[in-house]
């Protein structure tokens, strides 16, 4: 998009239907241009809200910066509470914050009692989106084997080439980086007239939250986080999911045919990856209504297993695959959402696509030399070696991208946060999770027994944000969630 000047703006906001939007929450002016819509969630439920959108510098550093559109949903309070607006930040990187209101609908209006709740599409997500996927072409054979190196190489390419293909399209990759989300949020905060906001962030979101307590620490009333994931923490160390099996082993052997089938989860993995190695396994996958063929690698189901640890449910699906392999048949991956499926489980002739968002913020989060060593040391005899994160193999091309070891210190602030942890989640252990926040000062630590990295909101888990949120002392600092059947 081009640069758009003051006086244009104006005249385009002149043009739409503009809704003086009340809220309750007396923290948010009356006078914010936006439109009244229904919001019908897929499984067909429906809410009068408000949709609206800012502009920012697509880079700050810049000093000819193009702008470009920040676009949310606004769900007016409802409740006689005032309180700053609560912003969603999605994870990902690259999730839409809007359609996380189809799958997280009761939460965003449970929260509505206490302020006006923002579904936020941060920079290059969603309907904020302005720079095109790049289609490259570099084409992976899907039912050829072929060596770690080799695919390493045809993503580096294609990620040298994407950033030419960015470039040439009139976006500054530079700007595509969490410090500048953060400072996203405070124009956020500034459109919607509000002196302060409340963040909630999940996964990436989490990610984020800590960069604004650093960035906007002052404007941020209090901020609630699940499945945290450190500043330091983009690229995790593998030896952290070798502790994750042994925890789930433990959920494992508490189900008496599902210990039969999994006695040793770690040795399991090892035979099949052992197998993998040697023989890789043809089997059938399915995208959109297209069926075809795909020749399983070791690699493959290393990077699937990363994805599928993040949920007890999904580590489910995980042990079947490799119980199946290991038994000599071929396993059935009709269960397993698609979201959670590597990019490269493709028909075979479709290249190797990027999306700018979703890749220059992990590279710009980056990791630091040390944690670099440590990740290079523990893979080669890890589990799922190395490919728990893909960006640390781009490591290298673009070290101007790279927000450095100062952002990737701790955040230091009063500000109240409330995290919430799942003993389960494979994507950000439990463990790390308490180191991201060591430097807050008022930290209310929730352990969520048996919960993974999607935590589902329960009643329980309502009842600790509500407390959180009417500044009460937590009533209960743990809960526990149903195992899901791990038999075979």
């Amino acid at each position: 998009m081009m640069k758009i000047c003051l006086r244009t703006c104006i005249l385009l906001l002149s043009t739409m239907a503009v809704f003086a939007s009340r809220s309750v929450g007396a923290d948010v002016a009356s006078n914010i241009p936006e439109q009244k819509f229904v919001f019908k969630t897929w499984s067909g439920k429906e809410v009068e809200c408000f949709r609206g959108s800012f502009e920012v510098p697509e880079n700050r550093a810049a000093s000819h910066s193009r702008l470009i559109p920040i676009k949310y949903v606004r769900f007016p309070a409802t409740g006689e509470r005032s309180s700053p607006p609560i912003v969603y930040l999605a994870g990902g990187p690259g999730a839409s914050g809007i359609q996380a209101v189809n799958y997280r609908f009761e939460m965003f209006m449970a929260l509505r009692r206490f302020g006006d709740v923002i579904a936020l599409d941060q920079r290059g997500t969603g309907e904020s989106n302005v720079v095109p996927e790049y289609r490259s072409k570099i084409v992976l054979p899907a039912a050829t084997a072929y060596s770690d190196a080799v695919f390493i190489d045809d993503y580096r390419r294609a990620f040298q080439d994407a950033l030419v293909f960015w470039k040439q399209t009139g976006a500054d990759v530079a700007g595509y980086n969490t410090v500048q989300n953060a400072l996203d949020l405070d124009s956020l905060r500034q459109h919607l007239h509000a002196q302060k906001i409340v963040l909630w962030g999940v996964s990436y979101g989490s990610h984020l939250a800590l960069a604004a307590l650093k960035e906007i620490g002052d404007k941020v009333d209090r901020v609630i986080l699940s499945s945290a994931e450190g500043l330091d923490q983009t690229i995790k160390c593998p030896a952290q999911t070798e502790n994750y099996f042994d925890r789930l082993q433990v959920a494992v052997d508490t189900e008496p045919d599902a210990r039969a089938a999994y006695p040793d989860i770690k040795a399991l993995i090892r035979r099949v990856n052992r197998q993998l190695e040697l023989k890789p396994v043809a089997v059938t996958l399915r995208q959109d209504k297209t069926t075809f063929q795909f020749l399983l690698q070791r690699r493959d189901l290393q990077m699937l297993a990363g994805a599928l640890i993040s949920d007890p449910e999904q580590s489910v699906n995980l042990l079947r695959i490799y119980r199946a392999l290991d038994r000599g048949l071929t396993p059935s991956f009709d269960r397993i959402p698609s979201r959670y499926l590597p990019d490269h489980f493709t028909p075979p002739g479709e290249p190797i696509i990027l999306r700018a968002m979703d890749t220059l913020m992990d590279v710009a989060s980056g990791l630091g030399r040390e944690r670099k060593a440590e990740v290079e040391r523990e893979a080669p005899t890890a589990l799922l070696g190395d490919w728990l994160d893909f960006s640390q193999h781009y490591d290298g091309i673009a070290p101007e991208l790279d927000l450095g070891d100062g952002y990737r210190t701790e955040p230091r602030s009063d500000v109240p946060v409330l995290l919430l942890s799942g003993t389960l989640d494979g994507r950000t252990d439990i463990e790390n999770q308490r180191k991201a926040v060591a430097g807050l000062r008022h930290v209310t630590f929730v352990t969520v027994e048996n919960g993974g990295h999607n935590l589902p909101f329960t009643a329980d888990i309502q009842a600790i944000v509500d407390r959180f949120m009417e500044s009460k002392p937590a009533a209960q600092t743990a809960v526990r969630l149903k195992l899901p059947n791990f038999s075979p």
